[in-house]
């Protein structure tokens, strides 16, 4: 372990989480999000282990394997005081993947803290693919009024999801002049910063000029919300533009309208985008490129619901009750 052999004095944890998210958004150039969420899991470490050593003082040398034990139980036992729901496996993993992040950049800093590979991450848990069929997906677009700037609106929205397999934060960030409605395709900035070329059916082309026929303002972004008597002290132009969390509640009312009873998010179109392709003969390659997915073996989550060939055999030998 490298000891702090410099005269400087070291700073509590909590000053010393702020430093190293000012690491990550200056020279790891990490995403809004991502830096939002070690921001959010730090500080519940901060603060669990200000109730585990009963002080708010806490310096890095004090982090050793015992406060990590304890923290890890509290972390399990951790339950939301408004929902009243504890933290899934999932998002306990999340936790200490942050926290062994804060340590190594402690670590390189010389300051003298609990070993990173001490950290032990739990086995993580795949979470179930929920995606529509074509059907479904169907029954959500029939449930949208086409005669409405919102309705229009809605609809351009679910079919550019489903066709384009975006994710909802590269949805909403899209501009009027960052979509090629002729050609069908376009670029996106998406995780880690890294390009790829969207492409996206007729219809899903025909419904955003449907859309943009019906707009009367030269507000740059291509979703807005419907908030017109907002001030707009935005003089980017970006007062208005659609939030995901908007799109979140949005899909969810056309989902309940049909009569869906899954979970229907914007993540649920984009899963559905993948399962469609691979149904329909897509080779897996080809899938994880158009999703950006920098990892094959993200893209292998939909293969187990979308193998042909496990249907050829359950109707082949499974036995039928008459």
């Amino acid at each position: 372990m490298a000891t702090n052999d410099t005269t400087e004095n070291i700073s509590n944890i909590n000053e010393l989480i702020n430093d190293f998210l000012e690491h990550l958004e200056v020279e790891k150039g990490r995403s809004k999000k991502t830096i939002e969420n070690y921001r959010l899991y730090l500080f519940r470490f901060y603060d669990l282990c200000s109730e585990i050593l009963g002080k708010d003082d806490i310096k890095p040398e004090e982090i050793d394997p015992e406060l990590l034990r304890k923290y890890r139980l509290k972390l399990n036992r951790y339950t939301n005081n408004i929902r009243d729901e504890g933290l899934s496996a999932l998002t306990q993993a999340y936790h200490l993947i942050a926290l062994r992040g804060f340590l190594k950049y402690l670590t390189r800093r010389n300051i003298k803290t609990l070993d990173p590979s001490l950290v032990d991450l739990p086995r993580a848990v795949k979470k179930q693919v929920t995606f529509l069929h074509f059907d479904e997906v169907e029954d959500l677009l029939n449930a949208i009024p086409s005669d409405t700037e919102s309705g229009l609106r809605d609809r351009a929205i679910i079919e550019l999801l489903f066709s384009g397999g975006l994710r909802v934060s590269e949805l909403v960030s899209l501009n009027r002049d960052s979509i090629n409605l002729d050609r069908r395709e376009f670029i996106v900035r998406g995780k880690g910063k890294k390009d790829r070329p969207i492409f996206i059916s007729e219809a899903a082309a025909e419904a955003t000029r449907d859309y943009l026929a019906v707009r009367d303002d030269s507000l740059p972004a291509l979703f807005l919300n419907n908030s017109r008597h907002l001030n707009a002290v935005d003089t980017s132009g970006d007062f208005r533009r659609l939030t995901p969390r908007s799109v979140q509640r949005i899909i969810d009312h056309y989902a309940k309208a049909a009569g869906i009873t899954k979970h229907v998010t914007p993540h649920t179109l984009r899963h559905s985008f993948a399962t469609d392709l691979l149904m329909n003969g897509a080779d897996l390659r080809s899938v994880q490129a158009m999703l950006g997915h920098a990892n094959i073996s993200t893209t292998q989550i939909y293969t187990h619901v979308t193998d042909p060939h496990l249907r050829e055999i359950h109707e082949k030998f499974h036995s039928e009750l008459n």
